[in-house]
């Protein structure tokens, strides 16, 4: 059976996966699970994580679920570089601490932009009320701000000279609300030069191929979202 990934590349964290595996060369199954139909609250896809989220990964008779779970295993079973996780004590250190603060800052920051300039038009026939927008776009900002100030410094990438998996996660946290368009790089010009040097580090044309799901707006349109996952959506962001 073989290394099976299940994927939506709608999600953040399903793309920095899919970037790793094929930076590395490694073989893969691509199994889509479709988040905008509910593909991942089926009894089927239950068998495979029972959490019912993606990313989530198979390996014959053996599954996972989280993405720096998986990520952290594909890099160990297929001996990836050591810069994606470095050996080094405190390189390895610097790409823990990225992944252990990531989770309700920039991850959460980003995805909050995202999917209210997505889901309330979708939910409500309206646009988002711009004190929303600029209450949400500022409190990216101030993660924004930590990012760059404590966690790139001077440096090239998160962990020193070379790119991280820290790298590759935090490059599609942030990529999220340029779909929508509102593009955090703009007027960071040490923030758009890290993202130049992650892209080239891992390849363009592969970021560019990640990137073309996100990037199309006919994947936000209310037709491609079952009815079920709007009802859900509505009682999560509509207060």
């Amino acid at each position: 059976m073989g290394l099976e990934l299940y994927l939506d590349m709608l999600s953040q964290p399903c793309r920095a996966v899919y970037i790793f595996a094929r930076a590395n060369n490694i073989p893969f199954e691509f199994k889509h699970v479709d988040l905008n139909k509910g593909e991942h609250r089926t009894k089927e896809f239950q068998k495979v994580n029972m959490l019912m989220t993606v990313p989530a990964l198979k390996d014959d008779s053996f599954a996972l679920a989280e993405s720096i779970a998986i990520l952290l295993y594909l890099s160990r079973k297929f001996k990836t570089p050591d810069h994606w996780y470095p050996a080094e004590l405190q390189k390895r250190a610097r790409v823990d601490e990225y992944l252990s603060w990531q989770h309700t800052t920039i991850r959460l920051k980003g995805c909050d932009v995202f999917l209210y300039k997505v889901l309330l038009p979708v939910i409500t026939g309206k646009p988002v009320p711009a004190e929303k927008m600029q209450s949400l776009t500022e409190e990216l900002n101030v993660v924004l701000n930590q990012f760059e100030e404590k966690f790139l410094q001077d440096k090239p990438f998160i962990a020193g000279t070379e790119v991280s998996l820290a790298d590759l996660l935090a490059l599609e946290e942030i990529m999220e609300p340029v779909a929508v368009g509102h593009d955090p790089f703009e007027g960071r010009p040490k923030l758009a030069a890290w993202r130049r040097r992650v892209e080239g580090a891992v390849g363009q044309q592969l970021c560019q191929e990640a990137h073309e799901v996100l990037m199309n707006p006919s994947n936000f349109s209310a037709d491609k979202i079952a009815p079920e996952m709007l009802e859900l959506w509505t009682k999560m962001y509509i207060k």
